[in-house]
């Protein structure tokens, strides 16, 4: 069944209008969908509803409510990833991939060791795409909330958002005494488990030794996710899955 993100306002009642033009023409033009035929829409915040369709307006989707749930497959645990800007291409996999194992917020950081560097003007553009990318796995894998694509970041920026989180590990190839089982296995934080975790990982070059300093120092955990050096597309989604296994499932 076809599912869409409204904004919860757009909830009045017993109705449903959808506004987004890209929506609309979808439902309407690709998916031929007809008054009578039956779809999901999340409200992006709490509730997800079964709707059926009353009738298509001038750039809008007037809908009636059926039934109205509380989110049944949203992650309690909100991650987010911090990722080393990779290649072109390999981005969009990662934004996919990592939304349907559940992350909350991804945020692109350009580490010194980048083997690309943003160019002036490029930022928004490749935002909306890797946004794009991110809302249509939500639709496929059925989440209440699409992944959030921040803004590019360095290393100052990064810094200074970690104290929002209650826990933050950055997998680190040279890493030796810390594996991130032992992290996530630990009795204190399975006693107490975090709410906010932020993972952090690097670039194609890895990371530089000062780096990974920097971000221990400001309260993050060196670990290792085993004995193999995975490549940036693969590591963040091994750490998420780590994570939700450890700390999501019951």
């Amino acid at each position: 069944m076809n599912r869409f993100f409204v904004d919860k306002t757009a909830v009045q009642g017993n109705q449903i209008c959808i506004t987004n033009s890209q929506d609309v023409h979808h439902a309407k033009k690709v998916l031929r969908l007809r008054p009578g035929e039956q779809v999901e829409v999340s409200d992006s915040d709490e509730f997800e509803y079964l709707c059926e369709i009353d009738s298509f307006g001038e750039g809008e989707l007037f809908l009636r409510i059926l039934d109205k749930q509380a989110f049944a497959k949203e992650p309690d645990l909100s991650v987010t990833l911090y990722q080393g800007a990779p290649k072109q291409g390999k981005m969009e996999t990662i934004v996919q991939k990592c939304t349907e194992l559940g992350v909350r917020n991804i945020v692109p950081v350009y580490f010194s060791r980048c083997v690309v560097q943003e160019k002036e003007g490029k930022g928004e553009k490749k935002q909306e795409r890797w946004q794009k990318v991110a809302d249509e796995a939500a639709k496929q894998c059925k989440r209440g909330i699409p992944a959030q694509v921040g803004s590019s970041l360095k290393l100052k920026g990064l810094l200074e958002e970690l104290s929002d989180y209650d826990l933050v590990l950055i997998p680190y190839e040279d890493e030796r005494k810390t594996t991130v089982k032992e992290v996530l296995r630990a009795e204190e934080l399975q006693a107490k488990k975090p709410k906010t975790v932020a993972v952090i990982i690097g670039p194609e070059g890895g990371f530089s030794a000062e780096e990974v300093e920097a971000v221990t120092a400001a309260g993050g955990k060196a670990v290792s996710l085993g004995k193999t050096i995975l490549r940036t597309e693969t590591a963040g989604m091994a750490a998420l899955a780590m994570i939700m296994y450890e700390l999501e499932m019951e």
